[in-house]
């Protein structure tokens, strides 16, 4: 004990200074503690009583309040659909948990744990049977490895998809741009000017982006993006590239590895599980372009909404760098064992570890 040790230094006729640099201590500790002892006797070691007021809840209390939290509302027989801090304040009464708390004593004892109940997000329980087997060699070509074999030099990845249904809307009303203490405003009535769909190409080493312009969705127009990326190099004169897919109808199904083989011979294309695009790093190219580029939409035409991606592209690629992809074969592999944790007996796909 700190204070102990103080007391016994002096006691032997070490100086206060001597005291506090061999216990690392500020001097004025050991004057404090010294000053009491000399006072009080073993008494003065002990702490004074605290402001305050003492506690109403036991530490047992708060943690029922935060297992009612983390409990699903149908499970008491309480018709909602998530709990807010005023229904579990009521609750955690009439529970008989507490005599009496308010809302705002729930949400600051929630806060210290980070639990907010009211907030949901959604999500989709795997279902690909091959989950496992997919994911990890998509992983393995963001590590610059296919079948336990390094990549050479001369070996691109390139992470595909298109981007639909991309709207030119024109406000029927100019906005207005940022002033002191205003944000810019934007009209809320629009006139639509029809839609198109963007197909990007996104090098996972390289950051480099190439895209296309076209009227829909398709196989023939995934096909363009995939010859326009093919003939320009140095993707023209590799040994291999690796097209990193999701199941769209633009390039799912086995047909698709064929076209694709047989249209390019050192091209492989590589499918992600089903509903696992949040594997695709050119999704996250397209959240950039979406955020940076089109929202608020407000074109006059396709015409000007299509320059406008385009010029973002080009823009883009002159500072571009590889996303900071830090998601591994071992996150996979303890995403896996906590769905099975969650729901060891649900209706799912038997989930192996990724070697």
């Amino acid at each position: 004990m700190l204070r102990a040790r103080i007391v016994l230094a002096a006691a032997g006729g070490a100086a206060n200074a001597v005291i506090a640099a061999d216990l690392r201590v500020h001097v004025d500790t050991v004057r404090k503690w010294r000053v009491r002892f000399a006072a009080h006797r073993l008494a003065g070691l002990e702490d004074r009583p605290r402001p305050g007021r003492p506690r109403r809840f036991t530490p047992v209390q708060v943690a029922e309040v935060k297992a009612l939290a983390c409990s699903p509302p149908a499970q008491r027989d309480v018709p909602l659909a998530r709990w807010s801090a005023a229904e579990l304040a009521r609750h955690a009464v009439a529970e008989q948990v507490v005599e009496s708390i308010s809302a705002a004593t729930v949400r600051r004892g929630l806060a210290a744990d980070a639990i907010k109940p009211w907030q949901h997000r959604s999500w989709i329980f795997p279902r690909d049977p091959a989950f496992a087997v997919k994911a990890g060699r998509v992983l393995d070509l963001y590590d610059r490895r296919w079948e336990g074999i390094a990549l050479g030099d001369d070996e691109y990845v390139i992470s595909a998809d298109e981007k639909s249904q991309l709207q030119a809307l024109r406000r029927r009303y100019p906005g207005l741009a940022t002033g002191p203490g205003r944000p810019a405003r934007v009209e809320a009535e629009y006139r639509r000017g029809g839609t198109l769909a963007y197909f990007a190409a996104y090098d996972v080493h390289r950051g480099q982006v190439l895209g296309a312009i076209a009227p829909k969705t398709g196989i023939a127009w995934f096909a363009d993006l995939v010859e326009k990326v093919m003939t320009t190099e140095p993707y023209a004169s590799a040994t291999r590239v690796f097209w990193v897919v999701d199941n769209g109808s633009s390039h799912n199904g086995a047909r698709s590895v064929e076209r694709m083989r047989s249209a390019w011979p050192t091209a492989t294309l590589v499918h992600l599980p089903v509903h696992a695009s949040w594997l695709n790093q050119v999704e996250i190219y397209f959240s950039v372009l979406h955020r940076k580029a089109i929202a608020p939409v407000d074109f006059a035409d396709l015409d000007a909404l299509a320059t406008r991606i385009l010029a973002f592209e080009d823009r883009y690629n002159t500072t571009a760098r590889p996303f900071d992809w830090r998601y591994t074969r071992a996150d996979l592999n303890d995403y896996l064992a906590r769905l099975r944790r969650h729901d060891p007996d649900a209706p799912a796909p038997e989930f192996g570890r990724v070697a």
